[in-house]
């Protein structure tokens, strides 16, 4: 998802690069004007209060304006990205699009400004003037308002300034130069963004297989904690020796063993295009832990997958791979692999519960040929990649 607020005079060009915008990139448009004369026109609750407001001869107030941005944002959480024009227009409604996009689990990418001249806007405006019949498009009404968008405009400019994600253009270029200069903007942006995939599955579902060969068609790092903690095993590491221990009696890696070598493993990974997570998280307090750590790099999770087979057909895959060199420790026995299937239920299908409140979770059947589960796999993955665009 990517989200830009348009900016610029009147006469700057702003609906002409909105709607190439909207068309390019499937955004939505959103400008506050037109969504409350939507809300007033269908008498919707706050359609309603607002009327009453505006009867009273009072402006609509940032609290019925943020509501109705947010119902907005969700009714169209579909669209791969939101285009905001001329909204915040002042520097305390950009406090609140800040706290709005958070709770939303995204961000405003940035903030593009069609920077034109004075008397460029007034040539444009009047010359517009001759077909439009607007009253409101002669000299003084052009400069009174160009004087107000400076004033108003200018402490907003500054808050996205100061953030370090305004970019200005020179609009007194041709309109195909300006077109072309946001495009690149925006393809700069979107290439920033990386795909996080989390694959969840009980123990047997071919979570770690499918993802290897995801990561390597896809160029993402695999991020396995339990392909981690088999290194520091492997290498005979006091670390090991701790894990080892843990596997024998069938319980969980604690957080403060397996967060460091995620930490680790992301700071090592410089030029990949997104990550892989298997087996993390495996519980609530680890949802909440890759929410952070992915916070940290301006990141969050672009796609879930919960591969699904069944209970007597995982048993069957466990047993069998523990007659193999690949046997991991809870592996050895039927009573440990329940137990482990029995913990997986009980820690882990309560954090994909939560995933699914905020998130579209893909539920791909996983009882079938590897080929097939893994094209399966590789297409939920392409619509990832769709929707970061």
């Amino acid at each position: 998802m990517i989200n830009i607020a348009l900016f610029g005079p009147p006469g700057a060009g702003k609906g002409t690069q909105s709607a190439f915008l909207i068309e390019k990139y499937d955004l939505f448009y959103i400008s506050t004007g037109d969504l409350l004369r939507k809300e007033l026109a269908e008498e919707t609750k706050l359609g309603l209060e607002a009327k009453s407001i505006i009867a009273a001869g009072k402006l609509v107030s940032d609290e019925i304006i943020v509501q109705i941005l947010e119902k907005t944002i969700k009714e169209n959480s579909q669209a791969s990205g939101f285009l905001f024009d001329g909204f915040p227009r002042t520097y305390i409604q950009a406090y609140i699009l800040e706290g709005l996009m958070i709770k939303l689990h995204t961000s405003l990418n940035c903030l593009i400004s069609i920077e034109v001249p004075e008397d460029e806007s007034v040539s444009r405006l009047l010359n517009r003037g001759l077909t439009s019949g607007r009253s409101d498009d002669n000299e003084l009404v052009i400069r009174n308002r160009l004087k107000e968008y400076e004033e108003k405009t200018l402490p907003v400019l500054n808050y996205y300034k100061e953030k370090g994600n305004y970019i200005a253009i020179d609009g007194h270029q041709e309109v195909e130069e300006v077109t072309t200069q946001i495009e690149d903007i925006i393809n700069q942006e979107l290439s920033k963004k990386l795909m996080n995939v989390v694959i969840f599955g009980y123990p047997g579902c071919g979570r770690g297989s499918q993802g290897i060969e995801l990561s390597r068609k896809y160029g993402l790092e695999y991020i396995s904690t339990g392909r981690m903690l088999e290194e520091e095993i492997e290498a005979k590491t006091e670390l090991g020796k701790r894990i080892t221990e843990i596997y024998e009696n069938g319980e969980l890696v604690p957080d403060e063993i397996v967060v460091p070598l995620i930490l680790q493993k992301i700071k090592n990974s410089k030029t990949v295009k997104g990550f892989i997570f298997k087996g993390f998280p495996r519980t609530l307090v680890q949802s909440y832990i890759l929410d952070g750590i992915l916070k940290k790099h301006n990141s969050t999770i672009s796609k879930i997958i919960d591969i699904q087979v069944g209970t007597l057909e995982l048993i069957s895959r466990l047993d069998q791979r523990s007659k193999t060199s690949h046997c991991k420790p809870y592996d050895t026995s039927t009573e440990k692999i329940v137990r482990r299937l029995k913990e997986h239920e009980e820690k882990t299908i309560p954090v994909l519960d939560k995933y699914k409140e905020i998130h579209d979770v893909a539920i791909v059947n996983g009882e079938a040929p590897f080929d097939v589960v893994f094209e399966r796999l590789a297409d939920e993955i392409e619509k990832g990649f769709k929707n970061l665009r």
